[in-house]
């Protein structure tokens, strides 16, 4: 089978390697001259509305899928005339609008913060209203790792945000006192197939995520299954194939659905080693029409991004347990180079590896 992955970066590398022992061929393409996935397997350079490009790219193609959910909609439509893709498009469309995608959840009836579309100043002032304050200010599209947001904790942080992201289509969304964030993978196939990984508990800092615990410690049953039933919906309405992502807020015994994310995420990287089955396999697993998976944790996993710099590899390869992850990307200042994950038995044998590794990380 060869399929096809719109976008050359860490994801589309990992899920090329992951697609080898399937006998699965992966392309991508990436409007980059170097992405990273071209380390091990073959890339096209275009970018993604060059009708050209994506004509090449799909030609010999059994489908295609995404590690990058800002593709437009109008080529993933394009390519959907000619071959399978999945996830559907339709997704891509909801997850790339944020007013659109907590709509969404609430027609389901999936609680998300209190939020707002703002489109003008009129608008702005309405929902600093209804809303009030502390809250968070977005484009209501292209952000991640914290790009096009806010946090408005009184009227001069909003009148600073609004001078900084007036101009596009905006939405406020009510200031979250959570006690952690959690994510949810879950994954559903061409033949309604479904599974779910364990919650994890993820650190984000200047809105790139750090860490990532799997499974989150001090998880009740019912909350894996308040989550499990909010994944479940979103991909049974959105006839989902691939892998889903969502991001949670707890406050207690309640889950809020922060946002989701149409394709592997950087919260399941610690399947590779801690898990039955990797996201990423899965993912092939799921659009290629296999049957899935298992996903229970091996153990327990955290996970550390490396971020800016590279570490000393000898020193990482020491920690028992640890296994080191480079994206092959030249360093600069808040760049995802690659990825630790440490593995054990116990959360107590994890933790004393955590803290050698934190030692070593730092000669």
């Amino acid at each position: 089978m060869h399929i096809g992955i719109l976008g050359g970066g860490q994801l589309g590398r990992m899920l090329m390697l992951a697609g080898y022992p399937l006998g699965i061929r992966c392309r991508c393409l990436d409007p980059a001259t170097d992405p990273c996935a071209a380390q091990v397997g073959e890339c096209l350079q275009g970018d993604f509305d060059d009708y050209r490009a994506l004509y090449q790219f799909a030609s010999g193609l059994d489908l295609v899928t995404y590690e990058f959910e800002n593709v437009p909609v109008e080529s993933a439509r394009w390519l959907g005339d000619r071959l399978p893709v999945w996830p559907p498009t339709e997704t891509l469309a909801i997850a790339q609008d944020r007013v659109a995608e907590k709509s969404f959840f609430e027609s389901l009836d999936i609680p998300v913060p209190v939020f707002a579309a703002v489109d003008s100043a009129a608008d702005f002032e309405r929902a600093l209203g209804r809303i009030g304050l502390p809250a968070v200010l977005k484009t209501t599209r292209f952000g991640y790792d914290g790009k096009g947001q806010a946090v408005l904790r009184n009227r001069y942080d909003a009148e600073l945000a609004w001078t900084r992201l007036a101009g596009r289509p905006l939405i406020l969304e009510a200031f979250v006192p959570f006690e952690r964030e959690l994510s949810i993978l879950g994954v559903r196939s061409l033949t309604g197939e479904m599974a779910f990984y364990p919650l994890v508990e993820n650190e984000h800092r200047d809105g790139m995520l750090r860490r990532t615990t799997a499974p989150a410690p001090d998880v009740a049953p019912e909350l894996q299954s308040r989550a499990e039933s909010y994944a479940r919906r979103a991909l049974e309405a959105l006839e989902y194939v691939g892998v889903l992502a969502i991001e949670l807020f707890q406050l207690g015994s309640d889950l809020l659905v922060n946002e989701m994310a149409p394709r592997v995420h950087n919260s399941g990287h610690w399947t590779i080693e801690g898990a039955r089955t990797s996201q990423f396999e899965n993912h092939l697993r799921a659009v290629a029409g296999l049957p899935l998976g298992p996903t229970e944790p091996v153990g327990c996993s955290e996970l550390w991004n490396l971020v800016g710099t590279l570490p000393n590899i000898q020193c990482v390869l020491a920690v028992p347990g640890a296994h080191l992850h480079l994206y092959g990307k030249n360093p600069r200042p808040n760049r995802k180079l690659g990825h630790i994950t440490v593995c054990a038995h116990t959360p107590s044998e994890r933790d004393a590896r955590l803290k050698e590794l934190s030692a070593a990380l730092v000669e």
